[in-house]
């Protein structure tokens, strides 16, 4: 149950390719958060293709402090529920600079996500959650979310994709 009721009045608007310093910078700091900063292979000339490029992959929201300097982002793409034949949104990554933590940042990323939802009428905001990450989950039950705990999320990366696609006999157009 949502216990949080204020509308918030941060700024939020969408990312432009002159955010893409910012935007990895935010996925870099998220990393170190999450102990595993190895692993970001992103790198700016990436985002700006697949964010800001001719086919868009995800979008981006921006927190801004008043000031105009960003806060924090939430990166999210469109899914699709078959069972209830609308789109949702799949939030990526949702991450507030710790200075900015507990001014509402965070809550106003995701009540503008929640409002892009009802404006395409769609069906469902989605997004994980690493176990360990106590105060991200109580943040998150706060606002409403229940945990999904009978899914378990599945993953191939590396090179089991490459494994995989060897195996397709194509598709036909």
């Amino acid at each position: 149950m949502m216990t949080e009721s204020t509308t918030i009045n941060t700024p939020i608007r969408r990312a432009t390719i002159k955010d893409v310093t910012f935007i990895l910078g935010f996925i870099r700091e998220l990393a170190e958060y999450e102990h595993e900063p190895d692993k970001v292979l992103c790198t700016e000339e990436m985002l700006e293709k697949t964010i800001f490029g001719p086919f868009p992959y995800a979008k981006v929201l921006i927190a801004q402090t008043e000031e105009g300097v960003p806060a924090g982002f939430a990166l999210y793409f469109y899914n699709y529920s078959t069972w209830n034949g609308k789109p949702g949104i799949y939030l990526e990554d949702l991450y507030v600079q710790p200075k900015y933590r507990g001014k509402s940042y965070g809550s106003a990323l995701l009540y503008a996500l929640a409002q892009e939802l009802v404006d395409i009428d769609g069906g469902r905001l989605e997004w994980s959650v690493l176990k360990w990450n106590t105060p991200s989950i109580e943040f998150y039950k706060r606002l409403g979310a229940v945990p999904m705990e009978e899914w378990q999320t599945m993953r191939v990366d590396g090179g089991q994709i490459a494994e995989l696609a060897k195996r397709s006999s194509g598709i036909l157009e």
